[in-house]
């Protein structure tokens, strides 16, 4: 019983650990190097910013979804028209989902450290291509 007690309690400030830096990652975003700002929009055309990392792959512009909160990336998919901000210049683009070798590809480029996922839980990783417009 008392092994369960410390396994639970060890669970519980995990989570907490996870929560508070996903929590404070929008505060302590990256602000120089291999950074993009990313604009979606929502049904009514309402846009969003987010702060994202940008991978470069073959020529190609991605942007990976690496923590739970991911909002942007829902909206990216339905609504794949986006903008993004790259060394202070915006431009359109075609925000596509990309998945299989692509995807093992990119990811294998652009790996995460162990301590990275450690800190935010595991999320699985998801990449969206940006295709200029």
């Amino acid at each position: 019983m008392k092994a369960l007690k410390i396994v639970g309690i060890a669970v519980v400030v995990y989570v907490g650990i996870v929560v508070a830096f996903e929590s404070l990652i929008g505060y302590f975003q990256p602000a120089a190097g291999a950074i993009l700002v990313i604009t979606t929009f929502d049904g009514d055309g309402t846009a969003h910013d987010r702060v994202v990392s940008r991978l470069e792959s073959d020529g190609q512009l991605y942007v990976a979804a690496n923590h739970w909160p991911r909002a942007w990336y829902r909206r990216a998919l339905e609504h794949p028209e986006v903008q993004a901000t790259l060394d202070g210049e915006k431009g359109s683009y075609q925000a596509v989902p990309v998945t299989g070798a692509e995807h093992d590809r990119v990811d294998g480029e652009n790996s995460l450290p162990v301590f990275f996922r450690i800190l935010t839980g595991f999320p699985p990783r998801y990449l969206v291509r940006l295709d200029p417009r």
